[in-house]
């Protein structure tokens, strides 16, 4: 493997996908950073299409500015998955064709009830979003 594949492999860890989940991608195209794509497949037990019907672990979530409405796309994400469970989006890198304002974001995420989280570059290209699902209310002791 390369050092790039042992990169692209250890940043997926870090960024929160796992092995035994199952991943629901949403938004591939052919500008995805595919060597990104390819380790987050390794790394967990199933790479689900934008078609899979049944609950995922986490979604990865590609998403160009031409791609319609940022917060639909997410309360969508919200509805494929478990509460607490990672979303990861990720828009193409300041000044790239697609790219969408951290503000946008930002505003996006919150109107979907989402916790934002710090993420990191992924490739030339892109970037990354850590989204969380709000956990359910835990009963108070």
């Amino acid at each position: 493997m390369s050092a790039t594949a042992d990169h692209a492999e250890s940043l997926a860890a870090r960024l929160g996908f796992q092995s035994e989940q199952v991943v629901q991608e949403i938004g591939y195209d052919d500008d995805v950073d595919q060597e990104f794509r390819d380790a987050v497949e390794k790394l967990v037990t199933e790479l689900a299409d934008e078609d899979y019907d049944d609950v995922a672990d986490a979604v990865l979530l590609w998403f160009r500015d031409e791609d319609g409405d940022l917060t639909d796309a997410l309360v969508d994400a919200t509805e494929l998955v478990e509460d607490g469970a990672l979303i990861l989006l990720l828009t193409p890198k300041t000044g790239r064709d697609g790219y969408v304002e951290a503000s946008d974001i930002s505003e996006a995420a919150e109107t979907a009830g989402l916790s934002l989280a710090k993420g990191l570059p992924v490739g030339k290209e892109w970037t990354s979003t850590k989204l969380v699902t709000p956990k359910a209310a835990k009963a108070k002791r």
